[in-house]
């Protein structure tokens, strides 16, 4: 059987989707948490506030003069969950709203079945 567009031969111990590159996922700026790891904060482009609706998370408008990311937190008592590093800046709001809708359906999900 020959292999054509969308038809993968399936090798030994594979299957063929298994050879398929995966998509990347999307990318997400440093994150901070806090020392008990309770809240974490994304960086966000700056204007995210404005339009911010997500029941139980806040984003806190700041005073827009650019961003620059310390390689310390900005803030006493946290740390970087995931620290700035030469790729993406901030994390896509849109991204982020997904996550944070996904993350609460399978909250109230799991709260359901108890």
């Amino acid at each position: 059987m020959s292999g054509g567009p969308g038809v993968f031969k399936k090798r030994r111990g594979l299957g063929g989707g298994a050879t398929l590159p995966r998509p990347a996922p999307p990318a997400v700026g440093p994150v901070l948490h806090d020392g008990a790891c309770d809240t974490l904060g994304f960086l966000v482009p700056p204007g995210t506030a404005d339009g911010w609706d997500m029941p139980g998370s806040a984003c806190t408008q700041t005073s827009g003069r650019g961003l620059r990311i310390p390689a310390e937190p900005p803030v006493s008592g946290s740390g970087w969950l995931l620290p700035p590093d030469d790729g993406d800046p901030v994390t896509d709001p849109a991204v982020l709203r997904e996550a944070l809708g996904e993350a609460a359906r399978l909250i109230e999900a799991a709260d359901n079945r108890c």
